[in-house]
């Protein structure tokens, strides 16, 4: 079947011999015509079955070709304000061209009619017609898919924030505080803390690779893993080697994660810290000192058989220890250079009146203050201070 059956002409012309003529000419070259012979029936015709061109008259009695042209390129129906319209005008010159723009042609051809010229110039029309639905299309399709990511997303941060802790843990002579910014909705940061079978508290913190649903559900499964590590093994260092066999089984190297962990005694202020890939974890003395401990091993999830190394930290009173990811050290630009493990040391202040303070006084000087300047990266911290 030819394509040219599916696209309905509009011919409007009060000359009835000229009319006919061009729905005869039309006909034969396979088009579907139907026709009008004045402006106001034509303003009806259009808002009816909708023709996929307009072949219009510019000399009509009562509404004229450009009163027509007019009033549908200002109809509220889209549909019908952009059909196109090709303007048949006895008038030559650039006056009468201007004119047929003017009053909202696509284009136009003067008589006596050329066929050829008139067939080529409604093909043209007909396919910047089909090119603009395809567009339209593809923006709805678009927009469908916007919609349905923002759906996922939302579902996505809803399942995060039950998976991160939302207030700190009841722990007698020491504050906790802790602080997540993803990039959008969700990120691949995580923190949290549990009591392991030895009374101790680990806390731990993961930066899994992207952002976004896929990264989110990366997180969920670090939560799955540190608990059920905790629940069989007693050491820190015990806990990461199973997280990174578990995450290793499931993913086959193809994914990885950063850690750190940090099993601390309450009582005595003792602490073991073992990272995997992990920024340093920076310990603020009360005195005015600071130290910071590395990861001793490589990311989880890369190397089967990773040797991991626990350090023994002694934390006395006012002293603070902050866990973080590597968000938090921003993007290198022309302005400010990419931050350091000792930049953010020297901003840990431990007079600070609570750990929140603390916390908060190091983000707001390691993150953009304004909205010039967006996150990179997720950022999440972790500060945890021995009361004085």
């Amino acid at each position: 079947m030819d394509k040219k059956s599916d696209e309905r002409i509009l011919v409007v012309d009060d000359d009835a011999t000229s009319r006919k003529m061009l729905v005869r000419t039309l006909s034969s070259a396979g088009y579907d015509c139907y026709e009008s012979d004045n402006g106001a029936e034509t303003l009806k015709l259009v808002h009816g079955e909708q023709p996929s061109l307009l072949l219009l008259d510019f000399d009509m009695p009562g509404l004229d070709g450009a009163e027509v042209l007019k009033r549908m390129r200002a109809d509220r129906d889209p549909t019908v304000a952009q059909i196109p319209a090709i303007m048949l005008t006895g008038h030559g010159g650039e006056e009468s061209e201007v004119l047929c723009l003017e009053a909202g042609a696509d284009d136009f051809v003067t008589k006596p009619i050329n066929t050829a010229v008139l067939r080529a110039r409604i093909e043209t029309q007909l396919r910047l017609r089909s090119m603009r639905r395809q567009l339209q299309q593809q923006n709805e399709e678009l927009e469908e898919w916007r919609h349905n990511l923002e759906r996922d997303l939302a579902a996505a941060r809803l399942t995060q924030q039950s998976l991160i802790p939302q207030k700190p843990p009841a722990l007698p002579g020491w504050e906790v505080a802790a602080c997540y910014r993803p990039v959008i909705q969700v990120g691949g940061d995580i923190y949290g803390w549990l009591r392991m079978r030895d009374g101790r508290i680990l806390f731990w913190i993961a930066d899994a690779t992207g952002h976004g649903a896929s990264a989110a559900l990366l997180t969920a499964l670090a939560k799955l893993l540190f608990h059920h590590g905790s629940m069989e093994h007693d050491a820190p260092a015990a806990i990461m080697q199973a997280v990174n066999n578990d995450f290793r089984n499931i993913f086959g190297a193809r994914s990885f994660m950063t850690a750190m962990c940090v099993a601390l005694d309450p009582a005595s202020g003792r602490a073991n810290v073992v990272g995997a890939g992990h920024p340093p974890l920076l310990i603020a003395r009360h005195d005015g000192g600071a130290d910071s401990i590395a990861s001793s091993a490589p990311p989880l999830g890369l190397v089967e058989r990773a040797r991991f190394i626990e350090t023994i930290v002694d934390l006395r009173r006012g002293d603070a220890f902050v866990l973080y990811t590597d968000g938090l050290f921003g993007a290198a630009n022309g302005e400010k250079p990419r931050l350091t493990p000792k930049h953010l040391a020297k901003m840990i202040d431990p007079s600070a009146p609570t750990a929140e303070a603390l916390l908060m006084s190091m983000m707001n000087q390691a993150t953009p203050a304004d909205g010039e300047h967006s996150l990179s990266d997720d950022v999440a911290a972790l500060a945890v201070r021995r009361m004085t």
